[in-house]
């Protein structure tokens, strides 16, 4: 019998982190949207929950939590239902730290875990997507060529989130030339590192609140230590990381479509017209049935590829196709959003046409979360 029952540890994490979002980041949301900035004792709050430390082993400082995907998946539908572009900037850590536990050598666990596990927030970046309309992780146009004990890389990337404010940014390049995914590596490089040339900020047509940039890479020579997994970086899995970031990426999907189902539920509740709830209306009421089930439909294929994940299974396929669907099905119900509202769905003064911002580069975004 397959059972939809949250286990208790993971119902607690949900009732906690939603209530978080709700109280702390769903009323920040607008501002940050509007300035590009996202306070500095929010982001100190949710440092707090252990989001990030929880799965470090407590040798590094870490909570040595068990790590789970769905669990995982909880975490960043919640928090991206509060905002995506602040769930995203709390979650940054991750996309450094969680393939440095699961794939780094004993001594990038050393070097780099314990400042993740520290009493402050810590910058992390990751850089995975290219400048390109044709981007495909599968066949990256960064290069990583050996060159005797190290490596020199070239490229550029962007949407690398905080990466002016990271110490070191996890870059993935091709070992070489249409070497797919099975020849990608990824490279630790500390921020200052020769060759290294951040740009300025990136304006965004949604998530204005999250720092991000493009990062450029000319013949930036490496250490061989700083292969992500070592030299031979034989214990790097790119695949199961794609479908990591896939699965988190997809449950901040839902998380933005199940906020903007539920806004445009309680207007047509609260709207009324010749006399009556606009809900009542069978247009309306017909759009608010279709976007719960795909808010639920949405959910269920992410964590049929997180369980997949917590299963040690190859979910490529699993976490690409529940990706896609959410990508549709969020820009879908949040669009339907601001249809339901009308006029007041295209002013600021509700959230409907931000969460549209955000939700329109789901279909595009790679590797800016992980579970």
């Amino acid at each position: 019998m397959v059972s939809f029952e949250l286990a208790e540890e993971q119902r607690m994490i949900r009732d906690t982190v939603a209530a978080f979002a709700r109280d702390e980041i769903r009323p920040a949301a607008r501002a940050a949207d509007e300035s590009g900035a996202i306070p500095e004792a929010l982001i100190e709050k949710s440092w707090e929950l252990g989001l990030v430390s929880g799965p470090i082993p407590s040798e590094f400082g870490g909570l040595d939590d068990t790590r789970s995907a769905v669990s995982g998946a909880i975490v960043a539908e919640e928090l991206a239902f509060g905002d995506l572009a602040i769930a995203l900037h709390m979650l940054a850590p991750r996309i450094v730290a969680f393939p440095i536990i699961d794939m780094g050598t004993e001594e990038q666990h050393k070097r780099y875990l314990p400042s993740f596990a520290g009493d402050r927030f810590v910058a992390g970046g990751a850089g995975v997507m290219e400048p390109r309309y044709d981007f495909d992780v599968s066949d990256m146009s960064t290069i990583a060529r050996r060159d005797g004990s190290g490596y020199v890389l070239d490229g550029q990337k962007c949407c690398v989130p905080l990466a002016r404010e990271s110490r070191d940014i996890l870059v993935y390049a091709a070992l070489g030339v249409d070497s797919g995914s099975n020849g990608v590596g990824g490279f630790l490089l500390a921020r200052d590192t020769p060759g290294v040339t951040i740009s300025e900020r990136e304006r965004n047509m949604g998530l204005k609140a999250l720092a991000t940039y493009e990062v450029e890479l000319k013949q930036c020579r490496i250490d061989g230590a700083n292969r992500l997994g070592g030299t031979s970086g034989e214990k790097l899995n790119f695949t199961r990381l794609v479908s990591q970031t896939r699965v988190a990426m997809g449950a901040m999907g839902v998380g933005v479509a199940r906020a903007a189902y539920e806004y445009a539920r309680a207007y047509a509740k609260e709207r009324k017209a010749f006399g009556h709830p606009i809900a009542t209306r069978q247009a309306i009421a017909f759009m608010l049935a279709e976007m719960a089930i795909e808010v639920d439909a949405a959910r269920l294929l992410i964590w049929q590829a997180a369980v997949a994940l917590d299963k040690g299974e190859d979910a490529l396929k699993q976490s690409y196709l529940a990706r896609n669907y959410v990508a549709a099905a969020a820009l879908k119900i949040t669009d339907n959003a601001v249809q339901v509202l009308g006029g007041h769905g295209y002013i600021r003064e509700h959230p409907v046409e931000m969460w549209l911002r955000n939700a329109r580069g789901f279909s595009s975004f790679e590797g800016l979360a992980i579970v």
